[in-house]
């Protein structure tokens, strides 16, 4: 006997049902509470990801299947994943002050380069400030307009920070922390 998952009573056949993306087990008294979900036979149950018991009882039946399918899972897996964040460019630490400078250079007041940017002179007050940073539209506007490059460099002072370690080549807390002394 099984225990209904939604109102604790025993019951002999339970049924499986969706309730707002979650699959429970219920007894009759329950299947009006969500929708049925139709439950696949063992026979034909074949997914991607497998466990260990369940890959070892497919290949005491069909060596030759599982001998596929591991190989084809096995070389996605041994590639490394991509990271979206790893593709996009890092804006530089001293933005504010490099659209401050190049701003200056050029002559021009915020609410001059704010009128040839078709953007705010609240807005290029605030970066200028270090208080908001430029969207993707906007940086692109002012490396365009003023010349400059606000992405940070790819070889940053905080990556060197990286290279040095204890001599035995690991690392400890002290050698990452940053002390606000």
């Amino acid at each position: 006997m099984v225990q209904c998952e939604m109102c604790g009573a025993e019951t002999s056949s339970p049924k499986t049902i969706k309730v707002e993306g979650a699959k429970l087990d219920v007894c009759s008294n329950c299947t009006d509470f969500g929708t049925e979900v139709k439950q696949q036979t063992s026979s034909s149950s074949s997914t991607k990801y497998s466990t260990s018991s369940s890959s070892s009882s497919s290949s005491s039946s069909s060596s030759g299947s599982t001998s596929t399918s591991s190989s084809a899972s096995g070389g996605s897996s041994s590639q490394p994943r991509s990271d979206m964040f790893d593709d996009m460019d890092e804006l530089a630490t001293d933005y504010d002050d490099l659209v401050r400078k190049a701003r200056e250079e050029k002559g021009l007041s915020q609410s001059d380069l704010a009128n040839e940017l078709n953007e705010k002179s609240s807005l290029i007050r605030k970066i200028e400030r270090g208080d908001t940073l430029p969207s993707d539209n906007v940086q692109s506007k002012l490396e365009r307009f003023l010349e400059i490059n606000l992405s940070a460099q790819s070889g940053s002072s905080e990556d060197s920070e990286w290279s040095g370690g204890s001599s035995s080549g690991s690392y400890t807390l002290g050698d990452v922390v940053k002390r606000k002394d």
